[in-house]
Order: C-alpha cells, then structure tokens, then sequence
C-alpha cells in the first residue's frame, strides 16, 4: 500500500502548524501517529483499528517476567499474545525491535512487572503490559517526520535503552534493590564534541530553566541541561545532559537542526550521553513513554544506510561462577541473509553463532567483541558488556568504565580522532588505551567520577590512524583490587 496519502492527509499547512503553536496553552495534535497503542491485562482483548484503516484483535494470553538474583532486576520479559486468532510470544523492550506476525506488526514496550521495584511511573502504565500495533507493511513513523537525534554512529559509546537497568556509571550495586530501568534511550558519546539535533520540526516548549506559558502542566520540566520540544503528533521530546544549548522557548526548529551539544549535565550520573525520550498520552489518559528505540532505529538506517548492524546488547550481571547467554540475534542485515558471528572474548577465547554461553570466575567489567558479517563481507561489531560481582563480598564492586571518539562518521585515514574515558568507582591506576593498530598502548588518567560534574573529569588522548580499516580499541583500567573495567569501541576509517 502506499502510504503518501495517509502522511499527507494528516498534514495540515504551514500557517496552520504556525498558528497553533504560537497560542498560549498547548495546541491540540495536528498529526496522527502510525502506532497504535492498547494496554491489557492478561486475559483481556480488544479490536485495534490500523493507520490504514484495518482491523485487528489482539488478546494478551500471559506475562513471563526473568530477574537476576543479585537485585531482583526485571532483566527480560516476554508476552503471549494472540494476534487475528493467532498465538505468538514476544519480547518486551531491550533493544527488540517490531516483529511481523498475523498481518500486523506488532511489540511489547511494558510489562508491570517493572514497576515492582521502582519508584517511578514513567509509563502511564495500568495494566498488565503495553502492545504497539502498525500495519503490515508500514514504516514505525512516517518518513520524513523524524531523524536520527545525535549525530554520530550506531553504538558509538555506552547505551542505556528500552527497559535496561542503568549501569554505564557503575550504578549496577547488589546493595541497592530500587532499580531505575531506563525507560528512555541514553546515548552515550565523546563530551562536548557531539552535534545533538531537532528529532522532529517542532516547537521549543521548554530550554534550560525557561518554560513557554501556558506550558507548565506538560510534561515539560525545565532544567538547565535539557530541552523540550513539542510536534504536530502532540509528542515532547526529552532531550537532556546537554553541553550547551542553541536554542530558546518559542523558537521552532526543523528536523535536524542543532539544539546543542552532548554533555554529562545535570543527573547524568557523569557519564557523558543524550538522555533522548518521548512522552505522549497513553490509553490510561496518563502522560507516559513512547518507546523511541524503532523510530530511532529506523531513523539511522533511512539517513545511513548500513549494510549490517551488530547488536550485543542489554549488559549483563551476575556473580563470580555464574553462567551468561551472550546474545547477538538482534543484529541486522540489510539484504535480509542470514550473518554470520563470530564472538571475542577477554580472556582470547573464541566462539561461532548468534548466542554462546560464558562462565566468569573473576570480578570485573568485561567486554566481550561481537562481530558480524553479511553473504558479501560487510561487517560491524558491537560489544556485550558483562559486570561480574563477586559472590563472597559483593559488596566490594569492580569499577565501571565509559569510553568514547569523535568524531565518528566518515572518518579518514590520517584523521585526528578526540579518544575520551572515565572510570567510576576507583582513583587507583590509570586507564591504558590500545588503539589495535599496532602502535604503542598509552596511559592517562580520568579522576574517577569523584565529582560528577566535573568539568575535567575525561581523560583525553588523541590518535591518527594511518591506513584504512575496521579498528578495535581497547581502554581498561584496575582498582586497588587489581579487578578491571574493560571497553572498546569500533572506529571505521576509510581511505
């Protein structure tokens, strides 16, 4: 089916658009989005009607929920549902995308289970799970109304997405069993060196600690580091940690326009990223998440167009001796052939296939290389972060560790290339970087996210890399207790 028409007819002109957004109160939507939004309890059904004006009755059959057993973490779920009086069991949240099934597509943004252990509603979320549904064939958001927010590469850094514990700045404590699962999307990247961009042609609802009037009872919450916009779908986009902001309330920006640069503000916990999110109303009449991970998604691939997308994520973790599933089946091929993975591990082992099983004896932050490759040789790597506690003392925890590049897109040989790493929860040592280019490894020194906000608190290093190629860097760092925090990073340089 073509969908022009369907954009279209929900478009209304641009002195209309202007119009609206310049009343004192909210404007009411001027767009309807492609997603449809049901939330159920389990045993209950109801009949969807589709942007493209089909139906299709959806009926949620039970809730399977998998927690670890150091904070009693939700680490996956997944749903039985019955779809056109078809049965199918999806997975909610952590990096899984939309799947086809019974003439629809279909995810599971939700469960309830999340809220057991946390102390905060960011769902609007009532009922047993939430579904999304689309049409068969359609985009998740219509083209040409949302672009990829920051303007680097897929997985350029430390991510927190879609229902994930956040962990990046060693947040991941047995002691601590409040858990904040990371709703949003966090996209992690070199501080103050990344472009963040306009997601959407919107209005500037809120920039710093300035609000438009009218605006107050939104979700809109000013703070110095963080923007809001408002679009035509009646959707406010969170952008915050914000290095510098270029823009006010008031103003209205287009896609892809610059509204500051990626930083560590406010609560980032010190780690520098784009705390990037949606909220719209949900069909409990609350304000709540629109799970942004399929738009952004889909975003990247219409604006760089990869060949393959390597996906080793959630992270993971356990106690000493325990035993992890690494799972890189969440990774992509444009060409829809089947990829072929080859696993890296720390300590120089090796494994073929999607998914491989891992036994950790000592305590540390492990990451484990995954690389794929599609029918013509093209590849791209990911890395799956493995956070091991140890058993007989888990309250000593094995430091964390961030590390970043800019800038990431287009990079040629010769280029300089801005290398930036922090470590949390240690002052001891200092971090070792191995660009995987055979020249010599180098040492610097983070300050150990003793303040957070620190200005200062990136090690720095600049690099050149002098031929074209895929390169693996490496950057580690130990505590006292000689327990390390590893990273890597995927630098591509053409020619």
């Amino acid at each position: 089916m073509n969908y022009k028409p369907l954009f279209d007819s929900f478009r209304v002109g641009t002195l209309l658009f202007a119009t609206l957004f310049t009343a004192a109160a909210p404007p009411q939507p001027t767009r309807q989005p492609i997603v449809r939004v049901v939330d159920l309890d389990i045993g209950e059904s109801a009949q969807v009607e589709l942007a493209d004006g089909s139906k299709a009755r959806v009926k949620l059959l039970s809730v399977q929920e998998t927690r670890d057993s150091i904070r009693d973490a939700v680490r996956s779920a997944r749903v039985t549902v019955e779809v056109n009086g078809r049965m199918t069991t999806i997975a909610a949240g952590n990096y899984h995308l939309p799947v086809t099934f019974a003439g629809v597509q279909i995810d599971c943004s939700i469960t309830k289970g999340y809220y057991s252990n946390s102390n905060q509603d960011p769902w609007g979320l009532d009922k047993a799970a939430r579904l999304r549904l689309w049409p068969e064939a359609s985009p998740w958001i219509a083209p040409g109304t949302f672009v990829y927010p920051v303007r680097q590469l897929w997985f350029a850094s430390g991510t927190q997405f879609a229902n994930e514990p956040t962990f990046v700045d060693g947040g991941e404590m047995p002691a601590n069993k409040k858990i904040y699962y990371h709703n949003d999307l966090d996209f992690g990247g070199a501080e103050a060196m990344v472009d963040v961009v306009a997601a959407v042609d919107a209005l500037v609802v809120s920039a710093a600690d300035k609000i438009l009037p009218g605006y107050e009872d939104t979700p809109a919450r000013p703070r110095y580091d963080v923007v809001y916009l408002l679009d035509e779908r009646g959707w406010y986009y969170r952008n915050s940690h914000l290095y510098t902001i270029d823009v006010k309330p008031g103003d209205r920006v287009k896609m892809g326009q610059k509204i500051g640069l990626l930083g560590k503000e406010g609560g980032s916990g010190g780690w520098s990223h784009l705390h990037f999110g949606i909220v719209s109303r949900q069909p409990s009449g609350k304000w709540g998440t629109q799970e942004a991970y399929a738009f952004a998604w889909e975003a990247y691939l219409r604006e760089r167009n990869p060949s393959v997308l390597a996906v080793a994520r959630p992270h993971h973790l356990i106690f000493t001796g325990d035993t992890v599933t690494l799972d890189g089946a969440k990774s992509w091929a444009a060409d829809g052939k089947a990829l072929h993975y080859e696993w890296t591990f720390t300590d120089g082992e090796s494994a073929d296939g999607a998914t491989t099983k891992r036994t950790y004896q000592t305590p540390g932050i492990y990451s484990e290389v995954l690389k794929v490759r599609n029918a013509n040789g093209d590849i791209a790597y990911d890395f799956a972060v493995v956070q091991v506690i140890n058993r007989a003392d888990p309250d000593k925890v094995p430091p964390s560790i961030q590390a970043a590049y800019a800038p990431s897109l287009s990079l040629k040989a010769g280029q300089t290339v801005t290398f930036k790493a922090r470590t949390f929860r240690t002052t001891h040592g200092e971090e070792l970087w191995d660009f995987g280019d055979g020249s010599p490894t180098v040492t610097v020194k983070s300050d150990g996210a003793v303040n957070k906000l620190a200005k200062d608190g990136f090690a720095i290093i600049e690099h050149r890399f002098a031929k074209p190629g895929d390169y693996l860097v490496r950057v580690e760092r130990s505590n006292e207790r000689g327990e390390k925090a590893i990273a890597h990073l995927w630098v591509p340089v053409k020619p």
